[in-house]
């Protein structure tokens, strides 16, 4: 996939958790028509597997809920508030559960085999790649091994 503009890290944190921006920035490039088409199958709940529907299974709020918010206006931080008033607001020890193992999907678990297709098909065999989180850096452009975005969760 290409490096889409406005479109951040998954490590990039809002407050205490990581990926949260990288949906609401894929819930408004889509909103504008500016999010590329092989993004949308992922956007939202349709498969309880992926990011959206994770993050917002860890914040109790549903994605057409999250969608609304973000879309209404705002900045990240109020937006998240917003989740955690209307969901399950959530401790710094699990904020920090939810960051290592979201970023960890892929590395030894059952998502590995699928990751090891999605490498295949993105041309990335050979590559340093373990998790999901670097797949999508290395495939957008980014080098987590030169950032190691990881030692800021």
């Amino acid at each position: 996939m290409p490096h889409v503009p406005g479109l951040r890290s998954c490590y990039t944190k809002v407050g205490r958790l990581v990926y949260f921006g990288r949906m609401l920035d894929k819930i408004r490039l889509h909103a504008a028509g500016q999010l590329p088409a092989e993004y949308v199958a992922n956007l939202g709940e349709p498969h309880p597997g992926l990011f959206d529907a994770r993050c917002c299974r860890f914040l109790g709020v549903t994605y057409d809920a999250v969608k609304a918010r973000t879309l209404a206006g705002g900045a990240d931080e109020e937006i998240l508030a917003w989740a955690h008033a209307h969901g399950a607001s959530r401790t710094d020890d699990e904020c920090n559960i939810w960051n290592r193992f979201v970023s960890k999907i892929g590395w030894r678990d059952n998502r590995s085999a699928v990751l090891r297709e999605r490498l295949a098909t993105a041309g990335l065999t050979g590559r340093p790649i373990e998790t999901f989180f670097d797949l999508i850096e290395f495939d957008e452009g980014r080098d987590p091994l030169r950032d190691r975005p990881w030692e800021q969760l």
